[in-house]
């Protein structure tokens, strides 16, 4: 595909606009599968070897990071994750586009993390016809088990999202948000500081 064409594909991409697997063919080179796979198989005890495929598969990795294996992800070169993360087994990443990740995030089991979507209409479908957009999660945000976080939402500093929550919609930072679809419960406040929730998993 000549280059004004891939450039064209990309500004569609960026705008939220429907594109096809053909179109986006010429992305194919950034996926990291093989190295996921090496990563998934990889002994627990060498930390180091984890390590260093981790800073290989993904766009970005702070300082401290943990991802427990088995983890999946479309491409993982376009996650970037910051320090003190923690992401437990069974976290996909659909990362057509970016999905970036603050500091001090954790993650428990099988969360789904997913830039794009299909059209409603099945003529639209075609050739794996989607949209994708961006998913930003801020510093010290929790998600709890077999959450799903859909395209182009943003989830503020310090929220919780509760187990087997669909986040359609951005949450606001410092609050307790859950169900399907994903509404705010309650604000954190500073009487958590002393009591213990039972609301994510």
């Amino acid at each position: 595909m000549p280059q004004s064409d891939e450039q064209a594909v990309l500004d569609r991409i960026r705008q939220g606009l429907v594109y096809t697997e053909s179109e986006a063919s010429f992305k194919d080179s950034q996926r990291r599968t093989d190295l996921i796979f090496e990563y998934n198989h990889t002994p627990p005890r060498e930390t180091d070897r984890r390590k260093s495929l981790l800073g290989a598969i993904l766009g970005s990795v702070g300082e401290r990071a943990v991802l427990l294996p088995p983890f999946h992800a479309g491409f993982g070169s376009n996650v970037h994750i910051g320090d003190d993360f923690f992401g437990n087994v069974n976290l996909t990443f659909v990362d057509d586009v970016d999905i970036r990740i603050g500091d001090g995030v954790m993650i428990a089991p099988s969360v789904t993390l997913t830039t794009t979507g299909h059209p409603v209409h099945p003529a639209r479908r075609v050739d794996y016809g989607r949209f994708s957009e961006p998913i930003v999660i801020e510093d010290k945000v929790w998600i709890g088990s077999n959450a799903v976080v859909l395209p182009g939402v943003r989830i503020g500093y310090g929220s919780v999202i509760g187990a087997g929550s669909v986040v359609s919609r951005d949450i606001p930072p410092m609050v307790v948000a859950v169900g399907t679809p994903c509404r705010v419960l309650r604000p954190i406040t500073d009487d958590d500081l002393t009591t213990r929730a039972a609301v994510v998993g």
